[in-house]
Protein backbone atom coordinates (compact mmCIF):
# COMPACT_ATOMS: atom_id res chain seq x y z
CA UNK A 1 0.00 0.00 0.00
CA UNK A 2 0.76 3.82 -0.80
CA UNK A 3 1.17 5.69 3.07
CA UNK A 4 0.30 9.50 2.69
CA UNK A 5 0.53 11.81 5.51
CA UNK A 6 -1.77 14.64 4.83
CA UNK A 7 -0.26 17.25 7.35
CA UNK A 8 -3.04 19.56 9.13
CA UNK A 9 -6.56 18.62 9.97
CA UNK A 10 -8.41 22.25 9.29
CA UNK A 11 -11.24 21.85 6.32
CA UNK A 12 -9.01 21.09 3.81
CA UNK A 13 -7.02 18.38 5.44
CA UNK A 14 -10.18 16.55 6.60
CA UNK A 15 -11.63 16.78 3.23
CA UNK A 16 -8.33 15.19 1.37
CA UNK A 17 -7.99 12.09 3.95
CA UNK A 18 -11.80 11.41 3.27
CA UNK A 19 -11.76 11.81 -0.38
CA UNK A 20 -8.72 9.83 -0.67
CA UNK A 21 -10.13 7.32 1.61
CA UNK A 22 -11.92 6.27 -1.44
CA UNK A 23 -9.06 4.90 -3.02
CA UNK A 24 -8.59 1.61 -1.48
CA UNK A 25 -4.26 1.22 -2.10
CA UNK A 26 -3.83 3.95 -0.02
CA UNK A 27 -2.55 3.69 4.01
CA UNK A 28 -3.57 7.66 5.22
CA UNK A 29 -2.24 9.10 8.14
CA UNK A 30 -4.12 12.10 9.03
CA UNK A 31 -1.66 14.53 11.26
CA UNK A 32 -2.17 17.49 13.28
CA UNK A 33 -0.23 19.93 16.10
CA UNK A 34 -3.30 20.66 17.44
CA UNK A 35 -6.89 18.73 17.58
CA UNK A 36 -9.14 18.84 14.26
CA UNK A 37 -11.03 21.81 12.69
CA UNK A 38 -8.55 24.26 15.17
CA UNK A 39 -6.70 27.58 13.00
CA UNK A 40 -8.29 29.13 10.47
CA UNK A 41 -11.49 26.69 10.37
CA UNK A 42 -11.96 27.33 13.50
CA UNK A 43 -12.96 30.86 12.97
CA UNK A 44 -14.26 30.61 9.34
CA UNK A 45 -17.72 31.65 8.09
CA UNK A 46 -18.04 28.76 5.61
CA UNK A 47 -19.57 31.05 2.59
CA UNK A 48 -19.70 29.18 -0.60
CA UNK A 49 -19.67 31.49 -3.30
CA UNK A 50 -18.72 29.85 -6.09
CA UNK A 51 -20.85 30.33 -9.14
CA UNK A 52 -21.64 33.80 -8.06
CA UNK A 53 -17.83 34.34 -8.21
CA UNK A 54 -17.10 36.17 -11.42
CA UNK A 55 -14.08 33.65 -11.47
CA UNK A 56 -15.20 32.26 -15.17
CA UNK A 57 -12.31 30.73 -16.94
CA UNK A 58 -8.83 29.21 -15.18
CA UNK A 59 -7.88 27.27 -12.43
CA UNK A 60 -9.79 29.32 -10.61
CA UNK A 61 -13.73 28.98 -11.44
CA UNK A 62 -12.81 24.99 -12.40
CA UNK A 63 -12.00 24.73 -8.48
CA UNK A 64 -14.88 26.38 -7.56
CA UNK A 65 -16.77 24.72 -9.91
CA UNK A 66 -15.78 21.53 -8.97
CA UNK A 67 -16.02 22.23 -5.68
CA UNK A 68 -19.86 23.51 -5.62
CA UNK A 69 -21.17 20.39 -7.65
CA UNK A 70 -18.68 18.03 -5.15
CA UNK A 71 -20.77 19.76 -2.36
CA UNK A 72 -24.34 18.84 -3.65
CA UNK A 73 -23.35 14.99 -3.43
CA UNK A 74 -20.83 15.22 -0.03
CA UNK A 75 -23.02 17.01 2.56
CA UNK A 76 -26.05 14.40 2.03
CA UNK A 77 -23.20 11.40 1.77
CA UNK A 78 -21.91 12.45 4.77
CA UNK A 79 -25.35 12.70 6.60
CA UNK A 80 -26.56 9.68 5.26
CA UNK A 81 -22.70 7.62 6.77
CA UNK A 82 -22.92 9.45 9.66
CA UNK A 83 -26.48 9.76 10.76
CA UNK A 84 -26.70 12.90 11.68
CA UNK A 85 -27.70 16.77 10.03
CA UNK A 86 -24.43 19.16 8.94
CA UNK A 87 -25.83 22.79 9.22
CA UNK A 88 -25.84 24.03 5.91
CA UNK A 89 -27.92 26.81 3.92
CA UNK A 90 -28.66 26.74 0.38
CA UNK A 91 -29.07 30.07 -1.51
CA UNK A 92 -26.96 33.18 -1.59
CA UNK A 93 -27.53 36.75 -2.21
CA UNK A 94 -25.59 39.38 -3.21
CA UNK A 95 -26.28 43.05 -2.83
CA UNK A 96 -25.14 45.52 -5.56
CA UNK A 97 -25.04 49.35 -4.91
CA UNK A 98 -23.48 50.77 -8.27
CA UNK A 99 -25.57 50.71 -10.70
CA UNK A 100 -22.45 50.97 -13.27
CA UNK A 101 -21.55 47.19 -12.04
CA UNK A 102 -24.93 46.05 -13.83
CA UNK A 103 -23.62 44.87 -17.30
CA UNK A 104 -20.86 43.49 -15.66
CA UNK A 105 -23.80 40.91 -13.46
CA UNK A 106 -26.07 40.77 -16.46
CA UNK A 107 -22.60 39.67 -18.74
CA UNK A 108 -22.02 37.21 -15.72
CA UNK A 109 -25.17 36.03 -15.64
CA UNK A 110 -25.12 34.94 -19.82
CA UNK A 111 -21.89 33.09 -18.72
CA UNK A 112 -23.70 30.95 -16.53
CA UNK A 113 -26.56 30.32 -17.85
CA UNK A 114 -24.40 29.27 -20.95
CA UNK A 115 -22.70 26.54 -17.97
CA UNK A 116 -25.57 25.43 -17.18
CA UNK A 117 -26.05 28.07 -13.79
CA UNK A 118 -28.93 29.45 -12.77
CA UNK A 119 -27.99 33.06 -11.62
CA UNK A 120 -31.10 35.56 -11.09
CA UNK A 121 -31.13 39.41 -10.94
CA UNK A 122 -33.71 40.99 -9.57
CA UNK A 123 -35.41 44.50 -9.26
CA UNK A 124 -35.44 46.71 -5.95
CA UNK A 125 -38.94 45.70 -6.12
CA UNK A 126 -38.09 41.88 -6.13
CA UNK A 127 -35.51 42.75 -3.40
CA UNK A 128 -37.87 43.82 -1.30
CA UNK A 129 -40.48 41.05 -1.81
CA UNK A 130 -38.13 38.58 -1.34
CA UNK A 131 -36.18 40.08 1.52
CA UNK A 132 -38.34 42.71 3.42
CA UNK A 133 -35.26 43.03 5.90
CA UNK A 134 -33.06 44.83 3.39
CA UNK A 135 -32.93 48.69 3.31
CA UNK A 136 -33.88 48.31 -0.97
CA UNK A 137 -33.81 51.92 -1.83
CA UNK A 138 -30.03 52.11 -1.51
CA UNK A 139 -29.29 48.58 -4.04
CA UNK A 140 -29.11 49.09 -7.59
CA UNK A 141 -30.38 44.87 -7.99
CA UNK A 142 -29.88 42.25 -6.23
CA UNK A 143 -28.15 38.69 -7.55
CA UNK A 144 -29.40 35.58 -6.25
CA UNK A 145 -26.87 32.06 -6.62
CA UNK A 146 -29.37 28.97 -5.45
CA UNK A 147 -26.48 26.93 -6.20
CA UNK A 148 -24.51 28.40 -3.47
CA UNK A 149 -24.54 29.32 0.45
CA UNK A 150 -23.07 28.02 3.56
CA UNK A 151 -21.75 25.16 5.46
CA UNK A 152 -20.32 25.01 9.27
CA UNK A 153 -16.70 24.57 8.66
CA UNK A 154 -16.01 22.72 12.47
CA UNK A 155 -19.58 20.99 11.90
CA UNK A 156 -18.41 20.03 8.43
CA UNK A 157 -14.37 18.82 9.17
CA UNK A 158 -15.80 16.81 12.17
CA UNK A 159 -17.77 14.97 9.93
CA UNK A 160 -15.48 14.38 7.17
CA UNK A 161 -12.97 12.99 10.18
CA UNK A 162 -15.16 10.81 11.53
CA UNK A 163 -16.20 9.46 8.15
CA UNK A 164 -12.64 8.91 7.41
CA UNK A 165 -11.88 7.27 10.39
CA UNK A 166 -14.52 4.93 9.67
CA UNK A 167 -12.83 3.84 6.40
CA UNK A 168 -9.35 2.91 8.01
CA UNK A 169 -7.87 6.34 7.95
CA UNK A 170 -5.36 6.56 10.74
CA UNK A 171 -5.51 9.94 13.13
CA UNK A 172 -2.51 11.73 15.44
CA UNK A 173 -3.86 14.63 17.00
CA UNK A 174 -1.76 17.11 19.46
CA UNK A 175 1.17 15.62 17.09
CA UNK A 176 3.03 18.11 16.26
CA UNK A 177 5.93 17.31 13.07
CA UNK A 178 9.28 17.69 14.91
CA UNK A 179 10.90 17.14 11.34
CA UNK A 180 11.38 15.14 8.35
CA UNK A 181 13.93 13.05 6.88
CA UNK A 182 14.75 13.56 3.69
CA UNK A 183 17.00 11.94 0.69
CA UNK A 184 17.73 12.48 -2.44
CA UNK A 185 14.52 15.06 -3.72
CA UNK A 186 11.91 12.72 -1.57
CA UNK A 187 10.63 12.54 1.98
CA UNK A 188 10.63 8.97 3.49
CA UNK A 189 9.76 9.91 7.53
CA UNK A 190 8.16 12.10 9.48
CA UNK A 191 9.50 12.56 13.04
CA UNK A 192 6.03 12.68 15.15
CA UNK A 193 6.62 12.65 19.17
CA UNK A 194 5.19 9.17 19.57
CA UNK A 195 7.27 7.49 16.75
CA UNK A 196 8.97 8.28 13.25
CA UNK A 197 6.26 7.59 11.04
CA UNK A 198 7.79 6.21 7.33
CA UNK A 199 5.88 7.98 4.45
CA UNK A 200 6.24 7.01 0.26
CA UNK A 201 3.72 10.94 -0.34
CA UNK A 202 3.60 13.69 1.98
CA UNK A 203 1.11 16.46 1.60
CA UNK A 204 1.10 19.87 3.64
CA UNK A 205 -2.21 21.12 4.30
CA UNK A 206 -1.25 23.00 7.56
CA UNK A 207 -2.58 26.73 6.60
CA UNK A 208 0.39 29.37 8.35
CA UNK A 209 2.51 26.59 9.59
CA UNK A 210 2.82 25.51 5.65
CA UNK A 211 5.41 27.75 5.39
CA UNK A 212 8.17 26.40 8.21
CA UNK A 213 7.09 23.17 6.38
CA UNK A 214 8.15 24.38 3.65
CA UNK A 215 11.99 25.37 4.14
CA UNK A 216 12.71 21.55 2.94
CA UNK A 217 12.55 22.82 -0.22
CA UNK A 218 13.99 24.87 -2.64
CA UNK A 219 12.10 27.44 -2.99
CA UNK A 220 10.19 27.87 0.62
CA UNK A 221 6.33 28.76 0.42
CA UNK A 222 6.09 32.39 1.92
CA UNK A 223 2.32 33.26 3.09
CA UNK A 224 1.20 36.50 5.50
CA UNK A 225 -1.16 36.31 8.04
CA UNK A 226 -4.38 38.17 7.49
CA UNK A 227 -6.69 39.06 10.20
CA UNK A 228 -10.61 38.70 10.51
CA UNK A 229 -12.96 39.12 13.10
CA UNK A 230 -16.88 38.17 13.55
CA UNK A 231 -19.71 38.58 15.70
CA UNK A 232 -22.68 36.19 16.65
CA UNK A 233 -25.43 38.18 16.66
CA UNK A 234 -29.19 37.55 18.19
CA UNK A 235 -32.36 39.04 17.56
CA UNK A 236 -35.62 39.02 18.77
CA UNK A 237 -37.34 37.80 15.73
CA UNK A 238 -35.60 36.26 12.72
CA UNK A 239 -34.54 38.59 9.50
CA UNK A 240 -36.87 39.30 6.89
CA UNK A 241 -39.21 36.00 5.17
CA UNK A 242 -39.01 32.60 7.71
CA UNK A 243 -39.09 30.87 4.47
CA UNK A 244 -36.37 32.66 2.61
CA UNK A 245 -33.23 32.76 4.86
CA UNK A 246 -30.02 32.83 2.61
CA UNK A 247 -26.73 34.13 2.96
CA UNK A 248 -26.87 37.88 2.09
CA UNK A 249 -23.51 39.35 1.11
CA UNK A 250 -23.72 43.09 1.03
CA UNK A 251 -19.81 45.83 0.35
CA UNK A 252 -17.96 41.64 1.24
CA UNK A 253 -20.01 42.10 4.78
CA UNK A 254 -22.11 38.40 4.97
CA UNK A 255 -25.10 37.58 7.37
CA UNK A 256 -25.50 33.66 8.00
CA UNK A 257 -28.88 32.73 9.52
CA UNK A 258 -28.22 29.86 12.40
CA UNK A 259 -31.79 29.59 13.43
CA UNK A 260 -33.24 30.51 16.73
CA UNK A 261 -33.02 34.24 15.72
CA UNK A 262 -28.96 33.90 15.41
CA UNK A 263 -26.41 35.35 12.77
CA UNK A 264 -23.29 35.41 11.69
CA UNK A 265 -22.00 38.88 10.47
CA UNK A 266 -18.23 38.45 8.90
CA UNK A 267 -16.07 39.46 8.09
CA UNK A 268 -13.29 42.08 8.70
CA UNK A 269 -9.97 41.90 7.04
CA UNK A 270 -6.91 43.19 8.85
CA UNK A 271 -3.38 42.98 7.25
CA UNK A 272 -0.29 42.95 9.21
CA UNK A 273 1.83 45.92 9.84
CA UNK A 274 3.18 46.71 6.38
CA UNK A 275 0.37 45.06 4.53
CA UNK A 276 0.80 42.67 1.61
CA UNK A 277 4.59 43.00 0.71
CA UNK A 278 5.72 42.42 4.66
CA UNK A 279 8.60 39.97 4.69
CA UNK A 280 8.35 36.82 6.80
CA UNK A 281 9.06 35.63 9.70
CA UNK A 282 6.56 38.19 10.89
CA UNK A 283 7.81 39.39 14.50
CA UNK A 284 4.69 41.59 15.20
CA UNK A 285 1.92 39.68 17.20
CA UNK A 286 -1.22 40.52 14.74
CA UNK A 287 -4.15 42.08 16.57
CA UNK A 288 -7.49 42.56 16.17
CA UNK A 289 -8.88 46.13 15.70
CA UNK A 290 -12.21 47.72 17.32
CA UNK A 291 -12.73 50.13 14.88
CA UNK A 292 -12.59 47.78 11.91
CA UNK A 293 -15.26 45.29 13.81
CA UNK A 294 -17.15 48.67 14.47
CA UNK A 295 -16.47 49.33 10.36
CA UNK A 296 -18.39 45.99 9.43
CA UNK A 297 -21.56 45.96 11.84
CA UNK A 298 -21.87 49.51 10.47
CA UNK A 299 -22.16 48.39 7.35
CA UNK A 300 -23.97 45.49 7.44
CA UNK A 301 -26.38 47.73 9.49
CA UNK A 302 -26.43 50.28 6.75
CA UNK A 303 -28.09 47.76 4.23
CA UNK A 304 -30.13 45.92 6.58
CA UNK A 305 -31.03 48.08 9.96
CA UNK A 306 -32.81 45.48 12.04
CA UNK A 307 -29.44 44.22 12.87
CA UNK A 308 -29.17 47.57 15.21
CA UNK A 309 -31.59 46.22 17.79
CA UNK A 310 -29.47 42.46 18.06
CA UNK A 311 -27.43 41.26 20.59
CA UNK A 312 -23.33 40.22 20.97
CA UNK A 313 -23.66 36.69 21.92
CA UNK A 314 -20.03 35.84 20.77
CA UNK A 315 -17.17 37.80 18.88
CA UNK A 316 -13.78 35.80 17.70
CA UNK A 317 -11.02 36.66 15.42
CA UNK A 318 -8.60 33.98 13.34
CA UNK A 319 -5.76 34.61 10.91
CA UNK A 320 -6.30 33.36 7.11
CA UNK A 321 -2.89 32.22 5.24
CA UNK A 322 -2.57 33.80 2.36
CA UNK A 323 0.62 33.28 0.36
CA UNK A 324 3.16 35.96 -1.55
CA UNK A 325 3.79 35.77 -4.28
CA UNK A 326 1.71 33.69 -6.44
CA UNK A 327 -2.28 33.32 -6.38
CA UNK A 328 -4.22 31.41 -3.63
CA UNK A 329 -4.88 28.24 -2.81
CA UNK A 330 -1.02 26.98 -3.73
CA UNK A 331 -1.71 23.28 -5.19
CA UNK A 332 1.65 22.36 -6.18
CA UNK A 333 4.70 20.01 -5.82
CA UNK A 334 7.64 21.65 -3.62
CA UNK A 335 9.87 22.52 -5.58
CA UNK A 336 12.88 20.17 -5.19
CA UNK A 337 10.66 17.50 -3.54
CA UNK A 338 9.20 14.41 -5.90
CA UNK A 339 6.66 13.13 -3.35
CA UNK A 340 5.90 16.59 -1.40
CA UNK A 341 2.25 18.53 -2.14
CA UNK A 342 1.46 22.13 -0.70
CA UNK A 343 -2.59 22.42 -0.94
CA UNK A 344 -2.71 25.60 1.34
CA UNK A 345 -2.95 29.12 1.24
CA UNK A 346 -6.55 29.40 0.69
CA UNK A 347 -6.81 32.80 2.28
CA UNK A 348 -10.15 33.06 2.77
CA UNK A 349 -11.68 30.28 0.53
CA UNK A 350 -10.41 27.25 2.63
CA UNK A 351 -14.17 25.75 3.22
CA UNK A 352 -15.19 26.26 -0.72
CA UNK A 353 -12.51 24.99 -2.21
CA UNK A 354 -11.52 22.09 -0.25
CA UNK A 355 -13.40 19.30 -2.59
CA UNK A 356 -11.39 21.13 -5.81
CA UNK A 357 -7.94 20.95 -3.76
CA UNK A 358 -9.04 17.45 -2.70
CA UNK A 359 -9.57 16.46 -6.88
CA UNK A 360 -6.89 18.50 -8.05
CA UNK A 361 -4.21 16.41 -5.33
CA UNK A 362 -6.20 13.01 -6.88
CA UNK A 363 -4.73 14.00 -10.31
CA UNK A 364 -1.22 14.97 -8.59
CA UNK A 365 -1.16 11.87 -7.41
CA UNK A 366 -1.97 10.09 -10.61
CA UNK A 367 -5.34 8.41 -8.92
CA UNK A 368 -8.02 7.82 -11.09
CA UNK A 369 -11.83 8.00 -10.81
CA UNK A 370 -13.04 4.95 -9.11
CA UNK A 371 -16.43 5.52 -7.85
CA UNK A 372 -18.53 7.71 -9.89
CA UNK A 373 -20.78 8.37 -6.60
CA UNK A 374 -18.10 9.96 -4.54
CA UNK A 375 -16.94 12.78 -7.22
CA UNK A 376 -17.90 15.79 -9.13
CA UNK A 377 -17.05 15.22 -12.54
CA UNK A 378 -14.37 17.18 -13.87
CA UNK A 379 -11.50 16.18 -11.33
CA UNK A 380 -9.15 15.12 -13.74
CA UNK A 381 -8.25 18.35 -15.49
CA UNK A 382 -4.69 19.51 -15.18
CA UNK A 383 -3.60 22.05 -12.31
CA UNK A 384 -3.65 25.41 -14.60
Amino acid sequence: MTRIAIIGCGIVGATLAYELSHHSHLDIHLIDQQNPAQGSTQAALGVLMGIISHKVKGRNWRLRRDSIERYKTLIPELETTLGRPIAHIQGLLSLCFDPEQLPRWQSLQAKRTEQGYPLEIWTPDQLRQHCPQIAAHNVAAAIYSPQDGQVHPQQLTLALVEAAQLRGVTTHWQSPVLGLKTQAGACSQLQLPEENLDVDVVVISAGLDSADLSQIGTEPLPMIPVLGQALELELEQPLGNDDFQPVINGHDVHIIPLGENRYWLGSTVEFPPGGEAVELPLEVELLPEAERLEHMRQVATDYCPALIKSRIVRHWSGLRPRPQGQGAPVIKPLEGFENVILATGHYRNGVLLAPGTAMTVETLLGLQENDDEHKASGQTEELG
